[in-house]
């Protein structure tokens, strides 16, 4: 996607995965919605804009991935040159993700999941940690930067017993991408669904933000939950106003937000414990990462159940 509008390349979205050569060589002609059945392995060619830095590269150069180009990383690197910080900051925003689903499958016994801003691919995927816990797991995921595009073929890697989609989308369009035949096959909206919005939101104001997830709570019934994540000044300002003037640089304009405006986005959700908090503090391991209040991570998050 532009990176003057990155609705739905997100940093803290996904990490490294694939090889660029292969990229400009996949196939073309299908639909804009690829499933896990015959006939969808590949996604067609997607132009890629290499010359211009986009959100969801430079997140995956901070990962230490490789699908990045010369602009993404010469914006890495000032924004890493500045905030030393910055790359522990990316591996918080994909764990969190990962423990978010996880409890929501292990614990609220979610069986679908709708993932807008999907980003770069990188394993474990979403539907890996799902599945893992029921391979029954359907999962629908919706981006429309072109490069995730190019990669979807490894987000449709699902077990037997259940199923994944990838959906070109836009979460600012929200009613685009509800009404894809990939949606409809994939996840029943009719029984409790997982939104996760992981890393996305602070690339809108709220006036861009709040009404495309209000319609994406909307649409789901009673039962399901809210995941999402975004970035704040709260922790340290300094230090997240030059990463927004590093990124203004490459086009991409990001909105931090503070707890309270965070938690604007689960108005009306039963809050699971421990509501909005920096993601460090969000049902940390209990080994192997930084202890609660310490990581120093400029993103709070939470999950919510709409009643």
């Amino acid at each position: 996607m532009d990176t003057d509008a990155p609705g739905t390349g997100t940093p803290g979205g996904n990490g490294p995965d694939g090889d660029l050569a292969d990229d400009r060589a996949l196939g073309a002609g299908l639909s804009e919605s690829w499933l896990t059945e015959p006939g969808f392995e590949e996604a067609p060619q997607a132009d890629l804009r290499t010359d211009r830095a986009h959100s969801a590269r430079v997140y995956d150069y901070l990962l230490g991935g490789k699908t990045n180009f010369p602009a993404d990383r010469e914006v890495g690197d000032r924004v890493i040159a500045d905030l030393p910080g910055v790359r522990a900051d990316a591996t918080a925003a994909r764990a969190v993700m990962h423990r978010m689903v996880r409890r929501l499958a292990e614990v609220h016994g979610v069986r679908q999941f709708l993932d807008v801003g999907t980003g770069i691919p990188t394993a474990p995927n979403l539907h890996e940690i799902v599945q893992a816990v029921d391979p029954a797991c359907r999962v629908v995921y919706v981006d429309n930067d072109p490069i995730v595009l190019a990669h979807s073929r490894a987000l449709l890697t699902s077990t037997p017993e259940g199923r994944t989609a990838y959906v070109q989308g836009d979460l600012r369009e929200p009613e685009q991408f509800l009404d894809d035949p990939g949606v409809a096959v994939t996840l029943d909206l009719g029984r409790p669904v997982a939104l996760t919005l992981v890393n996305i939101v602070h690339f809108l104001s709220d006036e861009a933000a709040h009404p495309p997830v209000r319609k994406l709570l909307d649409a789901l019934p009673a039962g399901s939950f809210l995941a999402l994540s975004a970035g704040t000044a709260d922790v340290a300002p300094e230090r997240t106003a030059t990463a927004s003037r590093r990124y203004a640089e490459a086009g991409i304009t990001l909105h931090f937000r503070s707890r309270e405006r965070v938690e604007r986005f689960f108005t009306g959700l039963e809050m699971d414990d421990p509501g909005v908090v920096l993601i460090d503090d969000w049902h940390p391991e209990p080994a192997g990462g930084p202890a609660p209040g310490e990581g120093k991570v400029s993103v709070y998050g939470g999950v919510g159940r709409k009643v």
